[in-house]
């Protein structure tokens, strides 16, 4: 056996008749970026495998775990079609830290060309399956789309399944289709707390067409119509009444209505009950159509497509699209500005005055307010 040396080959012991080959390793096409080349995929699967002196000799490193700290050069990568680099730009997305906010403002002045689709509705109403049976209609026509699929985590472990994904498996190894499940972690109102930086990066990426899934919904959850151009609303048939309908939440942040599972009984009062309430209430320039969908059998898939584009137009048009990205600039800064003061806060009860002022609250000689006011003018006066 001869293992590597300064000198060349030493020889440990022999076997009769073994020589140590030289073989090249496989020639594999890259991109630089300054000074650093790109693999398509880690080098670890493309490289054969290699046996005696020459797996001794041989570091075979993943090229891309040279990128995995520097968000800009990823970013790059990305966009010149590398799906490993567009994941873990994702990744650094949703753990957040300084990456991320390097990474937001490399990409913000580059956004604004994709359309933002947000779908969502209540549990087990279809929105996999028929995000599955759009994204099938978007590559008829040879358009591109990404797909942020939200799934919720558990309360109590923290895990997510992310099984969306299971549902799109058709779509997987599409290049015009990508699909990136993401998960809540604790947070409320249907999306993750990722999920506007990640759409921001996808639109700076060149993806003109990005969806949003929510995870199954309530009456009141309802971000995703700051976060989305287009908001779809999916129901079924024998959601509820017309009583139902007319409750505040969800159903008001529809630009276009779903019924989903169509071939089911009670499908045309369902559409009745959304057709009442909107004749009662205030819709400006754009009722919200209402279309009927079987996800399953991709039927009624083609309409929607039509629909949204046709929701697109009146936004460029009317000029709602300007005022909405405004409105979701607005609102993202006030929840970063919140969540700034929230951690401010915590510096702050971990103060030497935390426990002096804890014990004049168990006292009663202070109330909360008064206690909160001495800390934020201790805060201040630091």
């Amino acid at each position: 056996l001869y293992v590597p040396t300064t000198s060349g080959l030493a020889r440990l012991w022999s076997s009769p008749g073994w020589r140590p080959k030289e073989k090249p390793l496989l020639q594999m096409r890259t991109t630089s970026i300054g000074d650093t080349r790109i693999w398509p995929v880690s080098s670890r699967r493309l490289v054969r495998k290699l046996r005696g002196p020459e797996a001794l000799s041989t570091i075979r490193p993943s090229p891309m775990n040279r990128l995995s700290k520097d968000p800009v050069a990823l970013f790059e990568a990305a966009r010149d079609g590398h799906r490993l680099a567009l994941a873990r730009l994702m990744s650094i997305i949703e753990r957040g830290a300084k990456e991320a906010r390097t990474l937001g403002a490399h990409t913000f002045s580059q956004v604004g060309r994709a359309h933002t689709v947000g779908m969502t509705g209540a549990p087990g109403s279809g929105k996999s399956t028929l995000t599955a049976a759009l994204a099938a209609v978007v590559r008829a026509i040879d358009e591109r789309m990404a797909i942020l699929a939200i799934d919720p985590s558990s309360p109590f472990t923290g895990g997510a399944i992310l099984g969306d994904r299971v549902r799109m498996q058709d779509h997987v190894t599409d290049e015009g289709i990508y699909i990136r499940s993401m998960a809540t972690r604790g947070h409320l109102g249907g999306l993750s707390l990722a999920t506007p930086q990640a759409v921001r990066v996808l639109d700076a990426l060149g993806w003109p067409w990005i969806l949003v899934e929510t995870v199954g919904v309530g009456q009141i959850e309802v971000d995703i119509a700051r976060a989305a151009d287009t908001t779809v609303v999916v129901v079924n048939p024998g959601w509820g009444d017309a009583v139902q309908a007319n409750k505040a939440g969800l159903m008001e942040i529809a630009d276009i209505f779903v019924i989903n599972k169509s071939d089911r009984k009670g499908a045309d009062d369902t559409r009745r009950d959304i057709q009442q309430m909107l004749e009662l209430s205030s819709l400006g320039d754009w009722e919200p159509p209402i279309v009927m969908t079987v996800g399953t059998e991709g039927e009624g898939a083609q309409e929607l497509w039509a629909t949204i584009g046709e929701h697109r137009s009146h936004l460029e048009q009317s000029g709602e699209l300007s005022l909405r990205r405004h409105d979701r600039i607005k609102a993202e800064l006030l929840k970063i500005l919140t969540q700034s003061f929230e951690a401010r806060a915590q510096t702050v009860l971990q103060g030497p005055r935390r426990v002096e002022l804890q014990e004049k609250l168990d006292r009663g000689e202070i109330d909360p307010y008064a206690a909160a006011d001495l800390l934020l003018e201790m805060d201040t006066s630091d």
